[in-house]
C-alpha cells in the first residue's frame, strides 16, 4: 500500500507531528510506500534516511511568518498547498493508495480537501484536536477560562470571543470554517475518522455527518520498560505548557493549601506570574524526553490538572509507564487511563480544594508506593507501543481501502458482462506516472 500522510509540519514540533512522523517511519519499515506532504520545514532527516518521499512546500506557520496579513489569507485558503497536493495525488492509483490527513490548521488550510476529493483516493482523518468541527479547534473559551459547550458556528458561537488572542482572529477562523464546511466539505469527505479517546468521540460524534465511522487508534508511547522505582517518592510534578487552560495555577494553589512543593517542568505564559505568586514553586523549564522520564520515575505523582478537553495526553501514559501515579482532572481524556484510587486519582476540574485533598492523601509514602506499583503493572499489561499503534493503523487502513474498492466501478462490466468485469478486476494497478 502507498500511504500519503498530510500534515502541517515535516518535523516534530508537537504531539501531532510526532505521531504522524513516527507512524511514517514505522509503516515504511513494515514495507509500505510512504509519502509525506507538508507545508512547513525543515524536514526531519530520518525520513530521507528511511527512503520516504517528502514533499515540503517551505511555507510559514503563524509562529514563523513575517507577514501576518499574507498568512491570514493562507490560513483561510492555501492555494499553493491545494495545487501542489493535487499534482502529487495524480501520481497515485486509487487501487493501492490511501490519503491520511493528520493536520491542516496551522498552515495547509482546508483547501487540501478539494484535491483529495478530486483524486478519488480513499482517505481518512485523525482528530488530534477539534478543528474539523470547532472554529478555534479546542471547544475552549479562553477569555472565560472554561470549556465551551456552544454549538459550533451557531449565532451564540459567532457572537462569542473565545479566541486566545482577539475577536478579529476568531472571525478569521470563522471564515476559514465556512470554507472548510461549505467549499472543501471536509466533514463529508472524511467518512472515516480516527479518534484517540472515548471522550473525543463523544464530543464530536453529534457534530459529524450521519454515517461517519469512528476508529479508535491510541497514540504510541515511547518509553522503555524498566523495573518500578525502589526509592522513596519525591515531589509532585507538573509537565507541559504552563498556562491557564492546562491548569497550572490550580496546581500551584492546591499545593500551597496542601503544604507541599509544586515542581513545574516546562514553560508558558503563566510561568512568570506563578513564580511571583507562589515563590515556593520550582520551575525547571523544558527538559528532553529522557530527563522528563527520569523526573517522573522519582516523583510522588504527576499532576495533570487540565481544564479543557485533551484528546489523549501522552504525558499521563508516560508517567504510568515509569510507575508514577497520576492525579488528573475529570474534564480531560487523561482520566480514561486512571482507575480512581488504584493508579492515581480523579479530581473535580478547576477545583484547587479537591486537588489539594488528593495531594494531602499522597503525602502518605505507603499509599504513594502502592499506587506507583499499580501504575507500572497496569500500564505494562497493555502498553501503547509503536507496534501496537501500527497494528491497529493497518487494520483501519485495510477497512478504508476495502470499502473504497467495493465502491469503485469495474471498468467494462456493463459493456462486456461478467467476463469483462473479471478481466478488469484482475488487471494490475497502473504504475506510478
Amino acid at each position: 500500500m502507498r500511504v500519503v500522510l498530510v500534515l502541517d509540519h515535516a518535523h516534530i514540533n508537537g504531539g501531532q507531528a510526532k505521531v504522524a512522523l513516527d507512524s511514517a517511519l514505522g509503516l515504511s519499515a513494515r514495507g509500505h510506500a510512504v509519502t509525506i506532504f507538508a507545508a512547513v520545514g525543515p524536514v526531519d532527516p530520518r525520513l530521507e534516511q528511511a527512503g520516504i518521499r517528502v514533499v515540503c512546500l517551505g511555507q510559514d506557520d503563524i509562529e514563523s511568518t513575517k507577514n501576518k496579513l499574507a498568512f491570514a489569507a493562507q490560513a483561510i485558503w492555501n492555494r499553493k498547498a491545494a495545487e501542489a497536493l493535487g499534482d502529487e495525488l495524480q501520481r497515485y492509483d486509487p487501487a493501492d493508495t490511501l490519503v491520511h490527513v493528520h493536520a491542516f490548521a496551522k498552515s495547509l488550510s482546508p483547501s487540501i480537501g478539494v484535491p483529495i476529493a478530486a483524486s478519488g483516493l480513499p482517505c481518512l482523518y485523525t482528530m488530534h484536536e477539534f478543528f474539523l468541527v470547532c472554529p478555534n479547534g479546542g471547544f475552549y473559551d479562553y477569555p472565560s477560562e472554561a470549556i465551551c459547550h456552544r454549538t459550533p458556528m451557531s449565532l451564540s458561537c459567532l457572537g462569542t470571543n473565545c479566541d486566545a488572542r482577539s475577536y478579529p482572529r476568531k472571525l478569521l477562523r470563522v471564515v476559514r470554517h465556512v470554507g472548510l464546511d461549505h467549499v472543501a466539505r471536509l466533514p463529508d469527505l472524511f467518512r472515516h475518522v480516527i479518534t484517540i479517546s472515548a471522550l473525543q468521540e463523544r464530543v464530536v460524534a453529534p457534530l459529524m455527518p450521519k454515517g461517519t465511522l469512528f476508529h479508535r487508534v491510541d497514540n504510541p508511547i515511547s518509553v522503555t520498560k524498566a523495573p518500578p522505582r525502589s526509592g522513596p517518592p519525591g515531589d509532585f510534578l507538573f509537565v507541559g505548557r504552563i498556562s491557564t487552560e492546562k491548569g497550572a495555577p490550580i496546581f500551584a494553589e492546591a499545593a500551597r493549601r496542601a503544604g507541599v512543593r509544586p515542581v513545574f517542568v516546562g514553560d508558558g505564559p503563566s510561568a512568570a506570574e506563578l513564580k511571583v505568586r507562589y515563590p515556593e514553586s520550582v520551575m525547571l523549564g523544558w527538559k528532553n524526553a529522557e530527563q522528563v522520564q527520569a523526573l517522573m520515575r522519582e516523583a510522588r505523582a504527576l499532576v495533570f490538572p487540565s481544564i479543557w478537553y485533551e484528546g489523549q495526553p501522552l504525558t499521563v501514559y508516560e508517567a504510568l509507564a515509569v510507575g508514577c501515579p497520576v492525579i488528573v482532572s475529570d474534564a480531560c481524556a487523561g482520566r480514561e487511563a486512571i482507575e480512581d484510587g488504584e493508579n492515581g486519582f480523579w479530581f473535580r476540574s478547576g477545583d484547587p480544594a479537591a486537588l489539594a485533598a488528593h495531594l494531602s492523601r499522597l503525602t502518605d509514602d505507603a499509599l504513594a508506593d502502592r499506587l506507583s506499583r499499580q501504575a507500572h503493572e497496569r500500564y505494562w499489561a497493555g502498553p501503547l507501543t509503536v507496534d501496537a499503534h501500527l497494528d491497529r493503523l493497518e487494520q483501519v487502513y485495510e477497512r478504508v481501502a476495502r470499502e473504497a474498492a467495493g465502491r469503485r466501478p469495474i471498468v467494462g462490466a456493463r459493456a462486456g458482462g461478467r467476463a469483462a468485469a473479471t478481466i478488469a478486476a484482475e488487471t494490475p494497478p497502473r504504475a506510478l506516472r
